[in-house]
């Protein structure tokens, strides 16, 4: 569990750091003062400054001690890059970024709108390009994948037949199978791709049969019986399948791939999100599980328990999530701030600043309302895992 929570904040600090860089370099690009690039949350640890003597142009450094304020003194020395105690990610802070200032030139206030709103997109950026030089080395050394439509160029290792998704309902679903378990074999019987295990299945409707599943390091033998499935009219037990194995890509091909990757995943997650928000407009509640940090912590420790490259492909799609869900038009978010900026293109005068922070204050509040709600489902999602931690922590003391 400790091992989890240390990798779960690695993992957050690795999005959030990148995502703040992406900030941080289009602000200094464009001159505008960034007063704070802080690595963790508040309080400080120490923070120090490197400047140039006017004269020599010799770099000099600063130390700044514990979590005091930064005065108009210490700004005559740059950017303060600052250690701090919570180790979440990280921020930056940009003059002017809440509108004051306006008639200072380094301030983000006095600066044009096409440059406020790459400034406030380049977090996104930052994190999508994470994802694609993720998926790009993911490639280079091998990354699981379906092995239905890979190039001629792949390596293949690790063919297996895995379970992609479990209906509800079905006695796949009454079994415990879950997604992401790997089907070795039926009654004793190996099969080399899906269509000879679904015929099996489909051949034996009505009989039990001996389901050898490896999920994780564990196997597990499962007795299921298939039935005639509605969705297909056949025998099945209700998974749909899917041949995945290592694929490895020689380097200039892997860098194709990953980009073309990186793109579809970002409209495959959109279009989730676009189903997600039609259902709630709908009324038909989510259509779609939604994980919280606890539920994230969670699936961050199975992952790492893969292996490495499995803990890759996982930070990566956790990259384009934020940096989709961080350019949505809500309040508070990028994606809200950059709103603010397309409405002052149409209307040709800022919104009054007022208006719009109490707009974000709202926006915060509901998010992190969001955040508890989400939080307490995932809780009692693993509500087990918690209870024999909490036991095993209660015997050793």
């Amino acid at each position: 569990m400790l091992l989890t929570i240390i990798i779960f904040i690695l993992v957050l600090s690795i999005l959030v750091f990148v995502h703040e860089l992406g900030h941080f370099a289009v602000a200094k690009k464009f001159k505008v003062k960034v007063e704070e690039f802080g690595i963790g949350f508040s309080p400080r640890i120490f923070g120090w400054q490197i400047w140039r003597e006017p004269e020599t142009a010799i770099k000099k450094w600063r130390i700044i001690r514990g979590n005091r304020e930064i005065i108009e003194e210490d700004q005559k020395f740059g950017t303060v890059y600052s250690l701090n105690w919570l180790p979440l990610g990280g921020f930056v802070k940009i003059k002017g970024e809440n509108g004051e200032e306006q008639e200072d030139a380094d301030s983000f206030a006095s600066h044009s709108i096409w440059q406020r709103f790459l400034i406030l997109s380049a977090g996104v950026a930052m994190n999508g390009v994470l994802a694609m030089i993720l998926i790009i080395i993911g490639f280079m050394i091998g990354m699981p994948q379906t092995t239905g439509d890979v190039g001629p160029s792949a390596q293949i290792s690790e063919h297996k037949i895995q379970i992609v998704k479990v209906f509800k309902d079905s006695p796949a679903s009454k079994a415990e199978l879950k997604v992401g378990d790997v089907i070795m074999g039926i009654d004793n019987q190996q099969f080399n791709n899906y269509s000879g295990l679904q015929k099996y299945v489909a051949e034996h409707s009505g009989q039990k049969l001996n389901y050898k599943i490896k999920r994780g390091s564990a196997e597990i033998i499962s007795q299921i019986t298939p039935e005639i499935r509605q969705e297909t009219g056949k025998g099945g037990v209700g998974v749909a399948i899917s041949e995945t194995g290592i694929v490895k890509y020689p380097w200039h091909i892997a860098i194709w791939q990953g980009i073309k990757t990186t793109f579809i995943l970002i409209w495959a997650i959109l279009v989730a999100f676009f189903e997600l928000f039609k259902g709630l407009i709908l009324g038909h509640g989510l259509s779609a599980e939604m994980a919280g940090p606890v539920g994230i912590a969670a699936l961050t420790g199975e992952v790492a328990r893969m292996g490495f490259v499995y803990l890759m492909q996982f930070i990566a799609l956790l990259s384009i999530n934020l940096a989709i869900l961080n350019f949505l038009p809500f309040p508070a978010l990028d994606g809200g701030r950059i709103l603010f900026l397309i409405i002052e293109k149409i209307k040709g005068s800022p919104v009054k600043k007022e208006l719009e922070n109490i707009a974000h204050s709202i926006g915060f509040l509901l998010l992190m309302l969001l955040v508890v709600v989400v939080t307490c489902k995932d809780i009692s999602r693993f509500g087990n895992v918690f209870k024999t931690i909490w036991e095993k922590i209660v015997n050793k003391m």
